[in-house]
């Protein structure tokens, strides 16, 4: 016999392939299969979403619990969303990015403020700038990416020509820069510049009440906005990257000729104050960016972490970005606790922001 046969033997001599074991282990001794150990696996059957005439915006996230997908993320989210509203000891931070207030959520979020569902807030000067200018009576308007009869270059070109500012289908005449530009030096900085060099969140303040005030007087059809809200319910706004934007380069100018000036550190002490003074903290982040970051790294200062967060972004986490981070990311820093209940909403927030305040809001209700 050769020696192949002699291996080949002995193989069989010593129990069989190794296949052969392994359809023996994956079958009882009765010839019926048997179900293997699933650490993972929990028998949790998917359903359909089902959609009705006439069904609230709550009964249509509360389907999106049957599907997978995104339309788990929502779902999760907004139940995430509304158990933080709902804590009526819990500190909700709130971090607006994006265009979110030229693009129209503007009221979205001054309602929030004004119905107590924001303890604070931490936006970009773009979006304090686009809201003051609708507070004292300019508009935003709609318009279209590019014109079909003109390439996108020179319908942009077009644009420039005739003074108006594009943000995707969103314009803006420039006029209203200067309007605004006129309400910061006449109702802002001046009763600022008394008090020399102030915190960013006294800036915001400040423009709050600007915004309320002339808002009354002028007799403006629109809403007076976030930063008057906040002003008018005693919610910080916090800008830490206000130099990034109108209202920061308009700042700086009249600094040149003024004893006027802003102490960007002045800030940090009465926002983790108010981490560290909650007995629980929720966060809601609309977008990513600096706003984003400055809320999460609060917690770095406090002995507690977030015990809710929800975030809404369209990047990527493969990047290595701070805006498509994970919030299970965020924890292994410390910026939200071990247990913390958080969920990540990949998507437009012009959509996903209405969706995820009106479910909640029906939820309360």
């Amino acid at each position: 016999m050769s020696d192949h046969d002699d291996a080949h033997d002995g193989g069989h001599e010593d129990g069989g392939h190794a296949d052969d074991d392994h359809e023996a282990d994956a079958h009882d001794h009765d010839g019926g299969y048997e179900m293997p150990e699933r650490e993972e696996f929990e028998h949790n059957p998917l359903g359909h979403a089902e959609v009705s005439a006439g069904m609230t915006v709550g009964e249509l996230v509360e389907q999106y619990g049957h599907a997978g997908i995104g339309a788990a993320d929502v779902h999760e989210a907004a139940d995430i969303y509304a158990e933080m509203l709902a804590d009526e000891d819990c500190t909700v931070f709130m971090s607006l990015a994006g265009a979110m207030v030229p693009t129209g959520m503007r009221k979205i979020v001054s309602d929030l403020i004004r119905d107590g569902h924001v303890d604070a807030l931490v936006t970009t000067g773009a979006n304090l700038t686009h809201d003051a200018i609708e507070a004292i009576g300019g508009k935003h308007h709609h318009g279209s990416e590019h014109h079909c009869e003109k390439t996108p270059r020179e319908h942009d070109e077009t644009l420039r020509d005739e003074e108006v500012d594009r943000i995707y289908n969103v314009y803006l005449p420039q006029e209203h820069f200067a309007l605004f530009e006129s309400h910061l030096r006449d109702e802002v900085f001046p009763p600022l510049e008394e008090e020399g060099a102030v915190s960013i969140e006294r800036l915001c303040r400040e423009l709050g009440r600007a915004n309320s005030e002339v808002n009354e007087r002028e007799g403006v059809e629109e809403d007076a906005g976030v930063a008057a809200a906040a002003y008018e319910s005693d919610v910080p706004i916090y800008c830490p990257a206000v130099q990034d934007s109108v209202l920061g380069l308009q700042a700086w100018m009249y600094s040149q000729t003024s004893a006027f000036t802003l102490d960007a550190l002045a800030d940090m002490t009465p926002l983790t104050d108010l981490a560290y003074d909650a007995d629980t903290a929720g966060c809601l982040l609309v977008g990513g960016g600096v706003p984003k970051n400055f809320t999460l790294q609060t917690m770095l200062v406090t002995p507690g972490a977030y015990d809710y967060g929800v975030q809404i972004t369209m990047d990527p986490e493969a990047t290595g970005g701070l805006s498509g981070a994970t919030l299970d990311e965020a924890r292994s820093w410390g910026k939200l606790e071990k247990d913390a209940r958080n969920a990540t909403v990949l998507g437009d927030a012009t959509i996903m922001l209405p969706l995820l305040v009106a479910s909640a809001r029906e939820r309360l209700a």
